[in-house]
């Protein structure tokens, strides 16, 4: 990461100019890239599709000031389909790009957190990596879509969205940053690791590994019949962990705070006889026992292991 300057303020003057060119960027070619939307946007008039009012009736994007909102749809495998958008304030710009993470499986883009970086100063860009709706189901049969959502479209954005700020205000974005939590903080770190050169600074809050461990869990829960825990036996073996491991960090309070000195083993739960809602089966004993260890997937389970590697890589 390079070091942070401090930047001077476009004058709103240099930047009024801008305002008339928004419409223009419509027709701007970028590779793999189709612009659907350039529109000026006045401040306080954006109204999201499903409604602008807030609670009680406040419109949350009153305080917004005019931008210029650019839409477009990034194809760089034959069946990616990533919508991305970058708002640009008209003025006021800090001269800095900065890119939005989601939240679990994505599927929306964040116009509250693109709405906050506009009044911040920034021309910032969002997505919605690939897919709508907030769930895993996309994959299934996806592999190109599972890869735009792991890392692609994140990549993608970042490189389609500061060629649009260049081509908007005439000049690149002095600084540029990622800007996320959970998903967003997973998001942040394969960015880190596979472009380095995105970004000059990266927030990666509570980076979460939902695509690996929900996959995970569905492959032991549904690997064979039996296989399942049922959701009524979740209390049951949370309790059940808690007394085997709650003291051993020094303090019973019904926290596990060191999982590393917590040893359980959920065979003390088989069913002595027939099953019941207070023990678990041999093979969910087997299922919670995995889902505690570290998960592994051996490589000679074809489609599987390349879903799992093109998550992790």
């Amino acid at each position: 990461m390079r070091s942070i300057v401090c930047t001077a303020l476009f004058s709103a003057a240099s930047l009024s100019a801008l305002a008339a060119s928004c419409e223009s960027l419509s027709s701007l070619q970028l590779p793999d890239t189709k612009i659907t939307l350039a529109q000026t946007v006045a401040s306080g008039a954006f109204a999201p599709v499903n409604g602008r009012a807030g609670k009680g009736g406040a419109n949350p994007y009153e305080s917004v000031p005019t931008f210029c909102r650019v839409a477009a749809t990034l194809t760089p495998s034959k069946d990616s389909d990533i919508k991305i958008e970058v708002w640009l304030p008209v003025s006021g710009w800090n001269q800095k790009f900065q890119a939005i993470g989601n939240g679990g499986w994505a599927g929306t883009i964040g116009y509250n957190n693109l709405a906050q970086g506009v009044k911040d100063g920034y021309a910032t860009a969002g997505t919605d990596t690939g897919h709508t709706g907030n769930g895993g189901f996309f994959v299934l049969g996806h592999p190109e879509k599972l890869t735009d959502f792991a890392w692609r479209s994140e990549h993608e954005m970042a490189v389609k969205g500061k060629a649009i700020v260049a081509a908007f205000y005439g000049t690149a974005a002095k600084r540029s940053y990622w800007n996320g939590c959970s998903t967003g903080g997973r998001q942040a770190l394969k960015e880190a690791q596979m472009f380095p050169d995105d970004f000059d600074g990266i927030i990666a809050g509570a980076p979460a590994n939902r695509n690996l461990t929900q996959f995970w869990d569905g492959v032991l829960m549904f690997k064979e019949p039996g296989s399942q825990v049922p959701a009524s036996k979740f209390p049951m073996l949370h309790q059940a962990v808690l007394n085997a491991c709650d003291a051993k960090d020094g303090l019973k309070d019904g926290l596990i705070s060191d999982p590393r000195k917590c040893d359980f083993d959920p065979v003390v739960l088989l069913c002595k006889a027939e099953d019941g809602p207070t023990f678990l089966t041999d093979k969910q004993v087997e299922t919670v026992r995995k889902m505690y260890s570290p998960s592994r997937i051996p490589v000679q389970d074809g489609s599987l292991a390349r879903a799992w590697r093109a998550a992790v890589n």
